[in-house]
């Protein structure tokens, strides 16, 4: 799979979005329910998240010119950010709402029929959720994470939403409703902070996962045996690219030319590992002190 491909998931998320709105407000017409209009709302920031995912995966995608030398690919953390406000903004509208309906109550209509709309709604939400969600994880996806994440969290909205329906239903107890979606608005926005503090640590270029330093400090122990030695590994992760760089000591009787192949060997086996890596290596001499000194970002 490219790159490329992946604006068909955000395709998928936006004709997602677009059915299960129409459902959810189908259901809250039927009913009345405040809760039922809070899982609408949600679904109408689904809506707009997918839109603008879609053109930032566009962005995102570019190739790199003389301005942006090292790809687009942090465009994704743009719309993640995008995303957590419009979450935010969504939960605020269902509290003013629910505060209004408790102040107000009002008699929920045609439970049945509504319930049933919102539960043909949350299984395609939670269809494409499931999807987005793999192709975020395999192609190292922010913007497909953060929306397979909204979605499931969506999801489980509905569920909260459904049984408080369900209970005022039963019970008759027409307050559980708004009280139902003060919750559920309390959890969007839980959400919407998590999301946002995710694209957040992507800009501040947060170094790869434990387990890839691992993966790529076990292929340069490798190396060791030949005569070699490391040091200065950094790395940082950008959207669906990462980027690495390292030290790579040598005995200084070698060639200019044994030493080259050896870096290229080296980057050449992240590579297979790490397929969308960019890897610097810089090679110094294992006897000389000064080697072990210029590992510093501000070299002296």
């Amino acid at each position: 799979m490219n790159e490329r491909s992946l604006t068909r998931f955000a395709w998928l998320s936006i004709f997602a979005a677009v059915v299960t709105i129409s459902l959810k407000a189908i259901a809250y017409f039927l009913t009345g329910s405040v809760g039922l209009l809070s899982d609408a709302l949600e679904s109408g920031v689904n809506l707009a998240a997918a839109i603008m995912a879609l053109l930032m995966l566009k962005v995102s995608e570019k190739p790199p010119d003389k301005e942006h030398l090292y790809g687009h690919t942090k465009a994704e953390y743009f719309s993640s950010i995008v995303e957590g406000v419009l979450i935010i903004i969504a939960a605020l509208s269902i509290i003013v709402t629910s505060v209004d309906r408790l102040l107000h109550p009002k008699l929920i209509e045609q439970a049945f029929a509504g319930l049933a709309v919102s539960i043909a709604a949350s299984l395609i939400n939670f269809g494409v959720a499931v999807t987005l969600l793999k192709a975020g994880k395999k192609n190292k996806s922010v913007i497909l994470q953060a929306d397979g994440h909204h979605l499931l969290t969506d999801v489980w909205t509905s569920v909260g939403v459904i049984v408080g329906v369900g209970l005022v239903f039963l019970t008759n107890v027409q307050l559980l409703d708004p009280i139902i979606a003060l919750l559920v608005a309390t959890n969007i926005i839980v959400t919407g902070f998590t999301i946002m503090k995710q694209s957040a640590l992507g800009l501040m270029d947060t170094s790869l996962p434990d387990e890839d330093l691992l993966k790529i400090r076990e292929i340069l122990s490798k190396y060791q045996k030949k005569g070699m030695s490391y040091h200065g590994l950094k790395s940082r992760q950008s959207a669906t690219r990462s980027f690495m760089s390292v030290h790579i000591l040598v005995p200084g009787n070698w060639t200019v030319q044994k030493g080259h192949n050896l870096l290229e060997e080296i980057e050449l086996a992240i590579g297979k590992n790490f397929p969308k890596m960019t890897v610097f290596t810089h090679l110094e001499p294992i006897e000389d002190p000064k080697s072990r000194e210029d590992i510093s970002i501000d070299r002296q």
